[in-house]
């Protein structure tokens, strides 16, 4: 099991432990432990394995015990017992955005509300606006959020798929029998989310390939099974596996990935060529004369290669045809992460800690960018402390040899103002404003919030500019063309923020800002060690939206970003 699966039966004990009434104390350990669970940069179950659990800030005995348990047999009876203590389906209630234990246990008090079926029908019926602290607007914002969450059980973060994907990758590349191996698909693509997963092989021993697929861990059951493709359900996704001959993988590949779009146009190409172009190949008639790559099959339709993530048919075609694609930011181009958090506020690591792991990933410079302000969820810093950080940055950048800026990551309040002064925000190298709450306020308010930010002279980057959490929330709406126009006036940059489920600048809105001549930045947002890795997230971003290397601010050397910024280095 994974941290993310122990850090939700904490998370979901703590919720179940805040509708009993328990003592505040308890629900916050439950939730700090099951936070530094999720950050922590060591998968938790070999902390298990190890017998060193109590290494993790904040897993005492108890809660130890609880983790124990979970990963011996796969459940907690300590939280099977509250359940089933419980009159609603409160795990299926609390999925929905704006429902926290408080407002569930109201809404069975005076509603009887056991589901999410009997929530739906209050909320059609006008009576959740009846109920005192709740009104019109809330029940219409529980409406919307029933419907994001049936959405979003449908779809995997590309954040988890990805991994699970190349694991399989791996192990079928280890096989002597198996060629070729590779994931297609909206993976490939590198959609935010993921339907299920396509993957493509070459051998000449189908069954063998078939065979191991359907007895690797993690696979549940198989759903269906023929002599060269099989789909199983893997880790809670369908796995689709296909066994192909070796003149087909090319044109089979360049099929399987899509997107839809993009290969109707493709084959109106082909059409127009008197050829014909299908999954098994490019053919003149009944000759085959493209198929063993994708590069042949591009390279007999007389266009340039074009990069999965371009495949959405938003033009790539056309320029391909006129060989005049982009060079689109390549995964290898960021030199530095900008954004990141330690145990000054919410972070799992230490400055040196996150320096170290940065440097060990080959960065040449980081941005140490706590939360400062009165942000309490944060752990935000206080003014009085920034003195303080920044002479451990100075000690641990001679001590590690890697170049650390002073940052800051501040909250935009609903009336656009921080709680940090200006001479305090002066102090720092990089200033990060975001929006944390409040999202669900009217386009007008939320974009005049983000550009009132960036009118102050002391703001740099624009940190997930819409606040979304992709598989619990829907972000701020926004009028992102005013913002673009006020980046430009003010030359604050926005981010592309790498964590899983962020993605945000998303790449619609990442695609917008660099036509109208913006510069972005792309980060991970990390709050420990391991999650610095989730950079290539970004960066996927970053390449659907077509951005190139010149565009992102954080490929630059050090002396040029500080040279952009005016930082004194």
């Amino acid at each position: 099991m994974n941290n993310k699966e122990v850090a939700q039966l904490l998370y979901g004990i703590a919720d179940l432990l805040e509708l009993k009434g328990e003592m505040i104390f308890k629900v916050v350990a439950y939730r700090r432990a099951a936070q530094n669970i999720e950050n922590f940069s060591k998968p938790v179950e070999d902390l298990w394995k190890e017998n060193t659990l109590n290494t993790i800030p904040g897993v005492g005995k108890g809660i130890a015990e609880h983790i124990d348990e979970f990963l011996r047999t796969g459940k907690s009876e300590y939280l099977e017992k509250m359940k089933k203590k419980m009159p609603m389906d409160f795990e299926s209630l609390m999925n929905i955005e704006g429902l926290g234990p408080k407002k569930v246990k109201m809404l069975y008090d005076k509603l009887k509300i056991k589901t999410v079926k009997d929530l739906e029908s209050a909320a059609k019926a006008g009576k959740i606006r009846k109920l005192a602290g709740m009104g019109e607007k809330t029940e219409q914002n529980i409406l919307k959020g029933i419907e994001f969450s049936k959405k979003a059980k449908q779809r995997m973060l590309l954040g988890v798929a990805l991994p699970m994907a190349e694991h399989i990758i791996n192990n079928l590349r280890k096989l002597g029998y198996v060629h070729k191996a590779e994931y297609a698909g909206s993976l490939r693509r590198k959609k935010e989310t993921i339907g299920d997963i396509d993957i493509l092989v070459t051998s000449s021993q189908p069954n063998k390939v078939i065979n191991h697929f359907t007895k690797m861990p993690g696979v549940a059951d198989v759903i269906v099974k023929g002599p060269t493709k099989v789909s199983v359900h893997y880790n809670n996704i369908q796995v689709d596996l296909r066994v192909l001959k070796e003149n087909e993988y090319g044109s089979a590949l360049l099929y399987f990935t899509g997107s839809k779009e993009h290969n109707i146009e493709l084959r109106k190409v082909a059409i127009a060529k008197k050829l014909k172009l299908s999954e098994y190949g490019l053919f003149r008639g009944n000759k085959m004369i493209a198929g063993c790559t994708e590069e042949e099959v591009y390279k007999a339709l007389g266009m340039q290669y074009i990069e999965p993530e371009m495949r959405e048919e938003h033009g790539e075609i056309r320029l391909a045809q006129k060989h005049s694609l982009p060079k689109i930011i390549s995964y290898s181009d960021v030199v530095a992460d900008l954004h990141m958090h330690t145990k000054w506020s919410d972070g799992l690591n230490t400055i040196e800690e996150m320096a170290l792991a940065a440097k060990q990933l080959g960065y040449d410079y980081i941005c140490i960018t706590d939360h400062v302000g009165k942000l309490k969820i944060a752990s935000a810093l206080s003014e009085k402390d920034i003195d303080k950080q920044r002479k451990e940055i100075e000690k641990v950048q001679d001590k590690t040899g890697i170049h650390i800026l002073h940052g800051a990551e501040i909250d935009i309040r609903v009336d656009g103002r921080f709680d940090v002064s200006n001479e305090a925000l002066k102090k720092f190298d990089l200033v990060f404003a975001a929006l944390h709450s409040a999202l669900k306020g009217p386009i007008e308010r939320n974009t005049q919030r983000i550009i009132k930010a960036m009118e102050n002279p002391n703001v740099d980057i624009i940190a997930h500019p819409t606040g979304r959490l992709i598989d619990r929330r829907e972000g701020a709406t926004l009028d992102i063309q005013k913002i673009i126009k006020k980046s430009l006036e003010t030359n604050t940059v926005m981010e592309i923020n790498s964590q899983p489920n962020r993605l945000d600048l998303n790449d619609v809105n990442a695609k917008a800002a660099l036509e109208d001549g913006c510069k972005l930045v792309i980060n991970t947002d990390a709050h420990s060690a391991d999650p610095l890795k989730a950079m290539k997230l970004g960066v996927a971003v970053a390449r659907r939206a077509w951005t190139q290397k010149k565009d992102i601010l954080n490929t630059l050397s050090y002396k040029e970003f500080c040279k952009h910024f005016g930082i004194s280095c």
